[in-house]
């Protein structure tokens, strides 16, 4: 029975973390920083910005 309850609240867990991030997505919020200096993918691969 306690497994079944632990797999729930994973479940559950999961589930709300996917409807925020698609949440975000949809509202155009963007998981970068904005702080391309400190970004590994400064190269030109960070979000909308391009290095020239």
């Amino acid at each position: 029975m306690a497994t079944i309850i632990v797999g729930l609240v994973v479940a559950a867990v999961l589930f709300l973390a996917a409807r925020q991030i698609y949440k975000d997505k949809k509202s155009g919020k963007s998981s970068c920083g904005g702080n391309c200096a400190g970004c590994p993918h400064a190269c030109g691969h960070c979000g909308d910005v391009k290095n020239e």
